[in-house]
């Protein structure tokens, strides 16, 4: 990274905040049983988690037409409000840990496959809705690692790539990340392990979220990789 300060931490929502990894997982698999398709398996599934629904349903239904690709959404979202939108709870700390970014003087953002209407009832749930500055779903740009989301947040508030660190908890956020030439940092929290993160060679791999600010200090030691740097925090 630059020698400018750091302004920006742009987080992805399900597996990286919101601990639902397992709960979509059991929705995904509500919803193939439903459909009377062929289960998958739990390790497919999780490394869906992050595109948006046409590349995930694409991934156990090649070649899917539009109807059954309607009927699978509309299945999926059903049942995800009827048995499991209450599940998910935010990983231990999230709130106190964002709020501490807060005063350290960071704009907070979200991009994240979620539908935003998803998206709106977990920050209402949460209560984190007033923490962010700006939000993306996959309701208003393509389906990562496309970084039309990272664009449009930077655009919105008016930071720059340099100045702007993702986090997230898949090879998805972090290909995002790099398509969008802002730096990235990973957690193993949600849908893939460390040896699979880091084979994207993120700026850091995380336990979790928590860790952030002390790595945003240089307290972890897992530092940044050869060949980067990492920025220093906001001034003032």
């Amino acid at each position: 990274m630059t020698d400018r300060s750091l302004r920006l931490l742009i987080f992805d929502w399900d597996g990286t905040l919101l601990d639902s990894v397992a709960t979509i997982v059991s929705c995904v698999q509500a919803t193939l049983s439903e459909l009377g398709e062929m289960p998958a398996e739990e390790e497919s599934i999780r490394a869906s988690i992050g595109l948006g629904l046409r590349e995930t349903v694409d991934m156990f239904r090649p070649g899917c037409d539009d109807e059954l690709f309607d009927q699978v959404v509309a299945v999926y979202r059903r049942l995800w409000s009827e048995r499991f939108a209450g599940r998910p709870a935010l990983f231990a700390g999230v709130g106190q840990v964002l709020q501490r970014l807060r005063e350290d003087g960071f704009l907070l953002a979200i991009a994240t496959a979620k539908s935003r209407g998803g998206l709106r009832a977990d920050l209402s749930r949460t209560g984190l809705a007033s923490m962010f500055s700006s939000t993306r779903t996959m309701d208003e740009a393509p389906s990562k690692p496309d970084p039309s989301m990272v664009f449009e947040i930077l655009q919105e508030l008016n930071v720059t790539a340099q100045e702007s660190l993702m986090i997230g908890d898949t090879t998805h956020d972090l290909a995002m990340a790099a398509n969008a030439g802002v730096t990235a940092v990973a957690v193993c929290s949600g849908c893939e392990s460390r040896q699979v993160l880091e084979r994207r060679h993120p700026a850091g791999c995380l336990d979790s979220v928590i860790d952030l600010p002390r790595w945003l200090e240089g307290e972890l030691p897992d530092r940044p990789r050869p060949g980067t740097r990492r920025a220093s925090r906001p001034s003032g």
